[in-house]
């Protein structure tokens, strides 16, 4: 599939419809570009209106042009925008960059016309990009295609870019000239009527000029395809992304903790963690990892050593690297012994090393050669600050000579001014990754550092789970109107499912309450079952500790009386008598449905608090056994299920086995929309988890 790109990519001609005899014109610049740009082959301009544009004959239609045409850039009013596509079809275009705006971005009319457009593409095997996109370049020495009226042509490398919006497009191609960022390719996605960043990531998993890829977006059309594809891509390049829309209002009013913990950006950040693509905040910084990334070898780990000839600036890097969670650790013995025999004695020989104001280029290539070989270090942090004894190009130089032939990265932090635009020339030449300030490099390198850990996570596959009874659970949902089951009902999808569930008795009465204290006998609690308040203990509806069948006979009069006095009494449905389980550790496992993401899964420390604490790790859904794993790895208070302060550890395998259980049971079963397993209680190892309450809200799709 990937390879019928090449008609948009790789073209052997290129026709432009509606290419303009003015510079300055949309069309007139792309028409330019393509011929300023040294593409190998012909450009065909398509104008009835015109003999010739801008010195190349022009034809009335694409049907005029001898011989055979790969792509062709359509600039025309949007009201041709249809037949031109149809006529590209009849004369066996395979390529079509449609910049002509106007269709799903203004309406429901254009949104028609952009299916139609992209009905007739497909019908007739061809391949789109756009519509309302700035369209794309190849910067690759034997095509030198520049279609797109991007003002700039950035050096030839190793970057390929994708942009959701034309005007980013611009923005990053201009950044990567004046940084120096070497571009592989480029598209502009606009409204992705065909083609989108997916197949682009496919396209450019295989292409050997593209190291690292980067990406601008604003929405993921087919999220589950995306992370599947990412986790591929991944293990072979870096995959970068800048995503609008952090703050946008993905949040919504939600009846349940998992709803309201879990906002449209929490399905991103887990989205593309999943799929091991490092998000960025800024452009800013997508830069300054591209030029980490593209250039350096991935760390190895966090270790970093910090070399410098200012120890406050020293100082400063070291409070950066340990706030992003780097490590600075004590250099071996061999590497501070061969520090002290050649640097004054006043230089700190620890770690960041600071080689004092007297440091020449000479102590520069020694130090970083010597802290390169330690194996203690993952990665050197070079900082420099210009002094009368040393120039910075000559520090800059020292530093090629040896980073050139290291296997760690190596980044430069030149402070000042006096001399560093040239030594700043000397590392980019290099390839040498370049930072204005030390927190700047030790972001850029704490985001590397954990895109290599990813590397090393195995790959995950989605396991076989046992004791699950689909059929059971399809027998409660089918037929289900929409709103929240029963507690029976709950009961039974989450028994199908392998989940263990206290042992329970819907009732409604006092005497029922009674009676089912005594049928479970020990210690037992009493909540209210009610399909309209979902949080029970805001309303005195959860009595717990209960010793014997009056208390709870007490305990039901004593909900539904505090019912009455709320004017709420109507809304009880009746309580659940339930085994009473007085150990282990609260946690909690919930999914929602996030809009536009398919179903978030969350897992976190549970309790009448889960809101309030707001330790939750979710996951998108399908999950892995390795995402499963990490979840309760990655919460804050993850010392709680490894025994705190003296309590026993929970049991850590039943958890995991929980989160997939769920995993599978809402992937089996789309109604279910949000589920809370909260408090779900880890006992001791070997010993389970039990699902003290739950909740499922379903609604038929």
């Amino acid at each position: 599939m990937s390879q019928s790109l090449d008609a948009l990519f790789r073209p052997r001609s290129v026709a432009v419809i509606g290419a303009s005899r003015k510079r300055g014109s949309i069309s007139g610049e792309i028409f330019h570009n393509l011929l300023s740009s040294g593409f190998p082959g012909p450009v065909y301009p398509v104008n009835p209106a015109a003999p010739s544009v801008q010195s190349v004959r022009a034809y009335a239609s694409v049907h005029e042009i001898p011989g055979e045409v790969d792509m062709a850039v359509i600039v025309v009013p949007r009201r041709l925008a249809l037949e031109t596509v149809e006529d590209c079809a009849k004369k066996g275009i395979k390529g079509i960059v449609m910049i002509t705006a106007g269709f799903a971005e203004i309406g429901e009319e254009g949104r028609k016309l952009q299916e139609q457009i992209a009905r007739k593409v497909r019908e007739n095997g061809m391949r789109m990009l756009g519509p309302n996109c700035l369209g794309l370049l190849n910067a690759d020495p034997a095509v030198r295609l520049n279609a797109t009226f991007a003002p700039t042509w950035p050096p030839t490398g190793h970057v390929a870019i994708a942009s959701q919006s034309g005007a980013v497009g611009l923005t990053l191609l201009d950044y990567a000239r004046n940084l120096g960022i070497g571009v592989s390719m480029f598209a502009s996605t606009g409204n992705k009527a065909d083609l989108s960043g997916n197949d682009l990531l496919e396209y450019w998993e295989n292409d050997p000029a593209t190291r690292v890829i980067l990406l601008y977006l604003e929405s993921f059309g087919n999220p589950v395809r995306f992370m599947e594809i990412t986790r591929r891509v991944s293990r072979k390049k870096p995959i970068l992304v800048v995503k609008s829309g952090r703050t946008a209002a993905g949040a919504r009013a939600a009846s349940s903790h998992t709803g309201a913990l879990a906002g449209m950006d929490v399905a991103v950040d887990a989205l593309l963690g999943q799929g091991g693509v490092i998000r960025t905040d800024t452009m800013a910084e997508l830069f300054e990892l591209t030029g980490l990334l593209a250039n350096q070898p991935v760390p190895r780990g966090d270790r970093v050593a910090i070399l410098t000839n200012a120890g406050g600036l020293g100082i400063m890097a070291s409070d950066a690297c340990e706030s992003e969670g780097l490590t600075l650790p004590e250099l071996s013995p061999h590497t501070a012994d061969s520090l002290r025999s050649f640097l004054p004695a006043a230089a700190a020989i620890g770690n960041p090393v600071d080689m004092i104001a007297s440091a020449s280029a000479e102590d520069y290539e020694r130090s970083l050669r010597l802290l390169l070989r330690d194996e203690k270090v993952d990665a050197v942090l070079v900082l420099f600050v210009p002094v009368l004894v040393t120039e910075a190009s000559e520090m800059a130089e020292a530093v090629v000579r040896v980073a050139n032939d290291s296997d760690k990265p190596v980044l430069v932090c030149p402070a000042g001014t006096h001399g560093v635009p040239a030594a700043l020339e000397i590392l980019r030449r290099a390839k040498i990754p370049t930072y204005a300030f030390p927190e700047d490099a030790a972001l850029a390198l704490a985001k590397a550092v954990r895109y290599g850990k990813w590397l090393e996570r195995p790959v995950g596959k989605i396991p076989e789970l046992s004791g699950i009874d689909t059929a059971r659970a399809r027998s409660v949902l089918q037929g289900r109107k929409a709103g929240w089951l029963s507690a029976e009902e709950v009961q039974t999808i989450l028994s199908a499912y392998g989940i263990r569930v206290p042992r329970s008795r819907a009732v409604r009465s006092i005497g029922e309450a009674e009676e089912a204290a005594r049928e479970i006998g020990g210690t037992v609690a009493v909540k209210l079952v009610s399909e309209a308040i979902q949080h029970k203990t805001e309303v005195g509806g959860v009595h717990l500790g209960l010793q014997t069948p009056q208390e709870a006979g007490e305990a039901f009069d004593a909900i539904r009386a505090s019912l009455a006095a709320q004017g709420l009494v109507e809304k009880m449905d009746g309580a659940l008598v339930q085994e009473m389980i007085t150990e282990g550790v609260e946690t909690y496992v919930g999914s929602t449905e996030a809009p536009g993401f398919g179903m978030l899964l969350g897992f976190g420390i549970g309790g009448v608090n889960v809101e309030l604490w707001k330790d939750v790790v979710f996951r998108v859904h399908p999950l892995t056994d390795v995402d499963a794993r990490e979840m309760p790895e990655q919460i804050r208070g993850r010392a709680l299920l490894e025994g705190f302060r003296g309590a026993p550890p929970a049991d850590k395998e039943a958890i995991v086995s929980t989160i997939l259980r769920v995993n599978r049971m809402v992937g089996e079963n789309p109604e279910i929309r949000e589920l809370d397993l909260n408090p779900l209680i880890a006992l001791p190892p070997g010993r389970g988890v039990v699902a003290i309450d739950a909740r499922i809200r379903v609604e038929p799709r």
